[in-house]
């Protein structure tokens, strides 16, 4: 198997053990939880075909959904992550010279480029989440506060879980 391969596998088990041991029993206030199993989704490579993407982000939500027993929410969310991951790159801007395994990283892409890329990844992702969960418009700025925030929150756990890795691997 490829380096990408395995690297991917490995961050796929990582993340999941991280959701559901850990952030899935993080909730601030009620409402305010971290999505980190996200980031599997956002650090899969440029050219991962349609199809897969989609696969695994499926998967990846609905790992977690089996854990957090909510019954498709997360793999609903995760499977639109994938979906709009193309276009979310291309808005956010041109991608440098890259070969077909270079991932979207804050390493090899910049801080920058990387945190409009999570930034708007992770809003859309739980724009989904909160409103096919609250299902109605009737608290609809109480759920964008919820996005908000919860995208907030989300966003600076991938950070932080990025410059970790990133810096562990510089240091060797």
């Amino acid at each position: 198997m490829s380096r990408v391969v395995l690297v991917n596998i490995a961050r796929f088990f990582l993340l999941l053990m991280l959701q559901v041991m850990v952030l899935n029993r993080i909730s601030f206030y009620g409402f305010l939880n971290p999505y980190v199993y996200i980031l599997f989704i956002l650090l899969l490579p440029f050219e991962t075909p349609g199809w897969l993407l989609l696969t695994l982000s499926f998967v990846s939500g609905l790992s977690v959904d089996l854990f957090a027993g909510t019954m498709g929410l997360h793999a609903a969310a995760a499977v639109f992550t994938g979906f709009v991951k193309p276009g979310v790159v291309k808005l956010v801007g041109e991608k440098p010279d890259y070969d077909i395994t270079t991932q979207p990283t804050l390493k090899e892409m910049g801080f920058k480029w990387f945190l409009a890329y999570a930034a708007t990844m992770t809003f859309l992702h739980h724009f989904v989440l909160n409103f096919v969960d609250v299902f109605s418009f009737r608290e609809f700025w109480q759920t964008i506060f919820r996005i908000i925030l919860s995208s907030v929150f989300t966003l600076l756990f991938m950070l932080l879980i990025e410059y970790i890795f990133t810096s562990r691997k510089e240091n060797r």
